[in-house]
């Protein structure tokens, strides 16, 4: 591992504090991933991003800004990385998963605030996260309340830009969502000095769409009776999409499911035949956030499927890449943003159809759905997916839970029951 000192204290990072988050990092991630048996030789390189994820990225998008590009940080799947790399920029997700951060985000956020949120405050107040320290400006949303208020907090100390996604899915909704994707347009050309161009956009929409498919590949292996991967690996794949360069990413990523794929066609599997199949739906899980996947993997099940930001609502739906002019380009871009099945929608009734399409194509046994606390939007929703889960017969526990290990056993106790219940 590369010493990375010197760039983070250019960075004005705390390093007294970091340097606590780096050790016990490398503790945690040993216990959840290296400890599991038969990995897919190619997950080394995911290994190795992690180990140096303060580090390498990092160090790219600063000689990225060294040669006059601009670096935007994002927290939202509904932000538009088209648009950011075809001004020759480059979009980062921001750190936000591990309860490290939490107590810096209380000290300007109300205690009952969800964690993620909390988190990547904490992140960027203290210090102790080199992307928040980067990012030329900030991307928020209005996803939730408590992000709203968050990026008014943020914003007294770096630039943010937000964008008003509408909560509703009208004609008129997905029309005012093309004019706030153009309107952001604007702003990345004023940010970075350059022209998105209808070519430079269509490049960008392929380049995305790439990663796209490469995620969508990986999931389509954990379709099959024999899984060739872990849950746990497979949220780590889709925690990295948001940091790493795109294209090597989708390189990279393509190359683990040719793997995948050949283990497929061996019959190699990770898990013991008739292990339970859980899908995980609900809040994003934002690295280094493993809890609930380590916990069900190490209790008798194997997870197949997240409904969840770090999931399929990641890469489904591609953009359509027809579009000639800007115009066409963004109004493709509009629809299929609008497809992402966030609870901020009302009425949401396609995210219950998803989570049902989806039980069905992984075969599961069995659903969790995942909240984490004080996030109203997705405790409220809750209600309809277990209702409708019951309805078509799918065993569903509803789980609340935040990023400290304090209800770790509780909730080991209560997947395991959950677990041996889909066993008898």
């Amino acid at each position: 591992m590369a010493d990375y000192r010197k760039m983070w204290e250019e960075l004005g990072m705390d390093l007294e504090t970091h340097d606590q988050l780096c050790e016990v990092l490398p503790q945690a991630f040993g216990d959840v991933y290296l400890s599991q048996e038969n990995r897919p030789e190619s997950m080394d390189y995911y290994n190795m991003v992690v180990a140096d994820i303060h580090g390498i990225r990092p160090a790219e998008l600063i000689e990225h800004q060294k040669e006059g590009g601009k670096v935007f940080g994002t927290f939202c799947v509904y932000v538009p990385d088209e648009i950011v790399f075809a001004a020759d920029a480059i979009a980062t997700g921001l750190c936000g998963g591990s309860q490290f951060w939490v107590p810096g985000g209380e000290k300007v956020l109300p205690t009952n605030t969800c964690p993620l949120i909390k988190a990547s405050v904490g992140a960027r107040l203290d210090r102790t996260c080199p992307f928040f320290r980067i990012a030329d400006i900030y991307v928020g949303e209005t996803t939730c309340d408590g992000k709203k208020k968050a990026w008014e907090i943020l914003g007294e100390d770096v630039p943010v830009y937000v964008m008003n996604l509408p909560q509703m899915k009208r004609a008129k909704d997905v029309q005012a969502w093309a004019e706030e994707i153009a309107d952001f347009k604007d702003k990345v050309e004023e940010v970075t000095g350059n022209k998105v161009t209808a070519e430079k956009l269509a490049e960008s929409i392929r380049l995305i769409n790439g990663k796209r498919k490469a995620l969508e590949r990986l999931y389509e292996t954990r379709k099959n009776e024999k899984l060739p991967i872990s849950g746990r690996d497979a949220l780590l794949i889709s925690q990295i999409a948001f940091y790493d360069d795109p294209g090597r990413f989708t390189q990279m990523t393509n190359k683990l499911c040719d793997e995948l794929e050949q283990r497929v066609k061996d019959g190699v599997s990770v898990f013991e035949e008739g292990t339970k199949r859980i899908m995980l739906t609900g809040t994003p899980l934002a690295i280094p956030n493993w809890k609930l996947h380590n916990i069900v993997e190490t209790s008798g099940g194997a997870v197949v499927c997240e409904e969840m930001c770090t999931g399929t609502r990641y890469f489904e739906h591609q953009v359509d890449e027809s579009g000639k002019t800007l115009d066409e380009q963004i109004q493709a871009l509009a629809k299929r943003y609008m497809n992402i099945n966030c609870a901020c929608f009302t009425p949401n009734n396609d995210r219950i159809d998803d989570i049902l399409r989806l039980a069905k194509e992984y075969k599961v046994d069995g659903i969790i759905d995942v909240n984490l606390k004080f996030c109203n939007l997705y405790d409220t929703e809750g209600y309809f997916v277990e209702r409708a889960m019951k309805e078509e017969g799918i065993p569903v526990l509803g789980i609340e839970t935040d990023y400290t290990d304090s209800d770790a056993q509780q909730l080991r106790t209560r997947v395991s029951a959950f677990i041996e219940m889909l066993n008898n």
